[in-house]
């Protein structure tokens, strides 16, 4: 065993030299973000942390028409082609120009419908922007690093933006008054100077070119890509919305301290994730293998549960730890404890097809759990039940997701004969 695993490290160093710096990255960002939950969850209201965390994961789900997902070209240019990054950084920026007005439209309309009678327009417009611009832009740059194998240079981006976002909350927790529209002004300006970081300091100097027929052949990619981007963060954060609208703004602000803990948890998986899609795009030679397939399920199942099992036990220890809102919620959190492995093994398998190039199929996939989540979370909460019943409920829910991803994506994983490019 030992002689294996030695084998093993030999012939994959430089994978696991990227490796540890990403999860170098993730857990420096783990530490700050957890501060910055802190500071947030127990400054605003229980209501105003709902009513907020639902406008962010609005503001996600719009972020991915940004260039109508043009980032994924650039990203597998970055990876396999860097001479030609000059270009399609050019086809990004036309992509997010055009793109700008169809995700104002679609903002107006997300506040019409979610927030009309709960937040004041220019409170969401100001947390849209700093998600769909700022944030967003930060991202692509940490993306375009790891496409160019600068994996420490990325995973620094995300520790000084996260740093930035933590910076604000514990200003705002210390001056401000704890309002929601002005931690709105705060969060903007956050995310403002993340993105100016990241284009001025870690961005590649290259010299834009414009080619149109180059992106004319990417274009069902990318758009294959941002649809997929958008429904699988649907699916992920469409939660959030249904909850504000059956529950109200309290329990979302429940659920989303619930949700937040779970997702800290899965930041070293979501660093193997990243680690893994590059590596796929080179080679699918591994998935051939079922005991391979198996391992690497179990092993994001099993980091996942740990994570939130360690964060469980140290909160029945210690409950105030993170402050009294989140206090409030933290009961809770061991009833959702198979909730972490299923959400990320979903996650895994949508990497599995993105990095093998089956991107359409993708989208479509992400297109059926958007479906079957809101409506078996339409029937769960639909009932009106006690807060714990729903909460434990969400497993069972998660469960049916995972099951439905994976009778997809294996059947189309199947037809693999070599790596598209």
């Amino acid at each position: 065993m030992i002689v294996r695993l030695r084998d093993f490290a030999r012939a994959n160093s430089a994978l696991i030299r990227a490796y540890l710096s990403l999860v170098g990255g993730s857990a420096g960002r783990l530490v700050i973000s957890l501060v910055y939950f802190i500071a947030i969850a127990n400054t605003l209201s229980i209501s105003d942390f709902g009513l907020f965390a639902t406008a962010s994961a609005c503001g996600i789900m719009l972020s991915r028409m940004l260039a109508f997902g043009f980032v994924s070209p650039l990203y597998r240019i970055a990876t396999v082609k860097t001479r030609l990054l000059g270009v399609y950084t050019a086809g990004f920026l036309g992509g997010a120009a055009l793109s700008a007005p169809i995700i104002a439209l679609a903002a107006w309309l997300t506040h019409s419908v979610v927030f009309a009678d709960q937040m004041l327009p220019a409170t969401f417009a100001k947390i849209i922007v700093a998600e769909v611009l700022c944030w967003r832009i930060m991202e692509i740059v940490v993306i375009v690093s790891y496409g160019i194998n600068r994996f420490g240079a990325g995973s620094l981006l995300v520790v000084i933006a996260t740093v930035l976002k933590t910076i604000a909350a514990v200003v705002f927790a210390w001056l401000a008054d704890g309002s929601l529209a002005t931690w709105g002004w705060y969060y903007l300006a956050a995310n403002s100077t993340a993105a100016v970081i990241a284009v001025v300091l870690f961005y590649p100097r290259v010299r834009l070119r414009w080619k149109l027929v180059l992106y004319l052949n990417r274009w069902v990619d990318a758009i294959s890509v941002a649809g997929a981007e958008m429904l699988f963060y649907v699916q992920s954060e469409l939660d959030k919305v249904l909850v504000l609208s059956l529950g109200g703004p309290e329990t979302a602000g429940i659920y989303a301290i619930i949700m937040r803990l779970v997702d800290l948890t899965a930041l070293p998986v979501r660093a193997f994730l990243t680690v893994l899609t590059q590596r796929l795009m080179r080679t699918s030679k591994m998935l051939d293998d079922l005991k391979t397939r198996i391992l690497l399920e179990g092993a994001v199942a099993a980091v996942s549960t740990a994570g939130l099992l360690g964060m469980a036990g140290f909160l029945w220890l210690f409950p105030n730890a993170l402050g009294r809102n989140v206090a409030v919620a933290a009961p809770l959190l061991i009833l959702v404890a198979l909730v972490p492995a299923f959400r990320n093994l979903i996650e895994y398998q949508s990497e599995l097809l993105y990095a093998t190039g089956r991107t359409v199929i993708r989208m479509l996939v992400l297109a059926s759990l958007g479906v079957m989540k809101a409506l078996l979370l339409a029937y769960i909460l639909g009932f009106k039940l006690d807060v714990t019943v729903w909460v434990e409920l969400l497993n069972a829910a998660f469960l049916v997701l995972y099951l439905q991803s994976a009778l997809l994506t294996y059947r189309a994983l199947r037809s693999i004969k070599k790596r598209p490019i």
